[in-house]
């Protein structure tokens, strides 16, 4: 949202989230950007939240933190118009339950020499979608749970921006 607030080319038109208590609504409302709070009923058992997209013209579906399969009927309706983010290099540790501290700790078991962030498109199946993007750092000896944390989320925020930026501009070409 920081990144797009004045940006002539896309806007984060909505926020959408299954947490009620997710920290994103608070940054929606203090960027005045709309928010709905769904459930599993509503994004697996119906078309709401696709009429809600369409309704609000969106043309591109950024997931950050998202734990759940995207429906099928989602994926048919944005192919190639859905993207992820995963705090490693897949398709190493990726997969269900492969997420935040635990991606970081199975890198660090398996003393790897090097982690970073894959920028994916979404499909039916849990971090295996086409890679856009990725961007590494070294492991240094010491390395602990909390610095990778912290080098994979200054990849993040100096990476995701710019891919969803090209991304969307890619599209304005088509």
């Amino acid at each position: 949202m920081e990144h797009f607030k004045k940006s002539n080319d896309a806007e984060v038109a909505l926020v959408l989230t299954n947490n009620p208590y997710a920290y994103v609504l608070q940054r929606a409302d203090n960027f005045e950007t709309p928010s709905h709070i769904f459930d599993k009923e509503e994004f697996y058992n119906s078309n709401k939240i696709i009429a809600l997209l369409q309704n609000l013209n969106i043309n591109l579906i950024v997931l950050a933190g998202f734990m759940w399969l995207v429906p099928e009927n989602l994926l048919k309706k944005y192919p190639n118009k859905i993207i992820n983010i995963h705090p490693a290099l897949l398709p190493n540790y990726g997969g269900k339950g492969m997420y935040g501290d635990r991606v970081h700790q199975a890198v660090l078991d398996a003393k790897e020499l090097e982690s970073g962030i894959t920028i994916h498109f979404v499909n039916e199946h849990f971090d295996e979608g086409e890679v856009i993007h990725q961007s590494k750092f070294k492991i240094d000896k010491g390395d602990d749970l909390k610095m990778l944390k912290f080098k994979v989320q200054q990849l993040e925020h100096l990476h995701f921006p710019k891919v969803i930026e090209g991304l969307i501009k890619k599209m304005k070409m088509i």
